[in-house]
């Protein structure tokens, strides 16, 4: 009994330090930020060093995150894969809200600003279904639960499917399309919440057992690390995002291709970051972050981008996005949801699949800006 304020202690203090690191991280971005954007420091090499920066924040912030979280979950008795498709996955698909959001409140100056925006959702899923989920197995396989399918991975794909076919059906969405889209991800909510009784006997025990032990922090020390932790992950993504497009304008890389690639992988890097640290403590998390993610951002994230500002794609991107860039996301989806149903393993054999797939659709969105697909596309 004597060791255990040790122990604690030593949690604390290591929770401390992530913590005095970020507010390290976090002022020096921005004050290089604020120096490099007052001078006009335009070179490459100050982005990149930049971007690294705000990788760093990202990565120690997204481990403060997913601690506080967790302990929110535990405290409350409710299961890990439940805080992971709501608190966490709507917390790291923050950046993607945003600047879809800012995308389309940015097009009545830039009509090209809702290829971004759309480009962007579509983007992330890719970029997490595949690449980051692919990251994620390759370095720890993962065990699948059939609850998390049947309730959640379905829904994924279908909320994909709805989002396309509004985008069909005249190549843009309203205001009321947009309202819907949130409507349906509120009702999901209401129903994944309505639905924590019904969790699977093994998980009501593990979560009976973390409530019989001693916490370190209270209640309210875990809410601030939440919001703390959250709110560096956004900045530092937002700010990684920024960069990351400055890069991509200087090599005058069209705005669809920016929005499902730099966009994407950069609005993806929260679910990334906060997969890679959950996975060693949360499988729940880890699968709970990134389907959730990939519900909320083809419903919430583009349907508050819809409410900004009716979005509609334009002539010069649409076949691009309609003829390769959504098809990939939905076969990227269907792919993984096939692999997950086959003995509910995932192996580093399949993760190693999805990241060669994520490849070669870069490898296509190449070719295509190169000319060669035009004939096809």
């Amino acid at each position: 009994m004597a060791e255990a304020p040790n122990r604690l202690g030593i949690g604390e203090l290591l929770q401390w330090n992530a913590l005095l690191i970020s507010f390290a991280l976090f002022l020096t971005l921005a004050i290089l930020g604020s120096i490099s954007a007052r001078n006009d420091w335009t070179s490459i090499g100050i982005l990149l060093l930049l971007i690294v920066i705000s990788l760093a924040l990202l990565i120690t912030s997204a481990d403060f995150f997913v601690e506080g979280a967790k302990g929110l979950a535990r405290r409350a008795g409710i299961a890990e894969v439940v805080i992971g498709l709501t608190i966490v996955s709507i917390g790291t698909s923050l950046p993607e809200i945003l600047v879809t959001a800012s995308a389309s409140a940015s097009s009545a100056g830039d009509p090209a600003y809702m290829d971004l925006a759309v480009g962007n959702i579509y983007g992330s899923v890719l970029v997490q279904i595949t690449l980051v989920l692919g990251i994620v197995v390759v370095y720890k396989p993962l065990e699948i639960r059939p609850a998390w399918l049947r309730r959640d991975g379905l829904l994924m794909l279908l909320s994909l499917f709805v989002l396309t076919a509004l985008l069909w059906q005249g190549g843009q969405l309203s205001r009321i399309e947009g309202a819907i889209l949130c409507l349906l991800y509120g009702l999901y909510l209401v129903w994944l919440l309505s639905d924590t009784d019904k969790i699977r006997e093994d998980e009501k025990k593990i979560i009976n057992d973390i409530k019989t032990k001693d916490f370190s922090w209270t209640g309210t020390a875990y809410m601030i690390m939440v919001i703390i932790g959250l709110s560096f992950a956004v900045f530092s993504a937002t700010e990684l995002i920024k960069y990351a497009c400055d890069i991509a304008y200087k090599l005058d890389v069209p705005h669809a291709i920016v929005g499902s690639t730099m966009s994407g992988l950069g609005t993806s890097l929260p679910e990334l970051t906060v997969a890679m640290v959950a996975v060693r403590k949360s499988q729940g998390v880890a699968i709970g972050t990134l389907i959730g993610s990939n519900i909320t951002d083809p419903l919430l994230s583009i349907g508050i981008a819809a409410i900004v500002s009716p979005i509609s794609l334009t002539e010069a991107s649409y076949d691009l996005t309609m003829y390769l860039i959504i098809p990939a996301t939905i076969l990227g989806a269907s792919i993984c949801l096939t692999m997950m149903w086959s003995g509910f393993k995932f192996s580093r054999y399949e993760g190693s699949i999805l990241i060669g797939f994520y490849i070669i659709f870069l490898l296509l969105i190449e070719l295509q800006r190169q000319g060669y697909l035009n004939t096809w596309i």
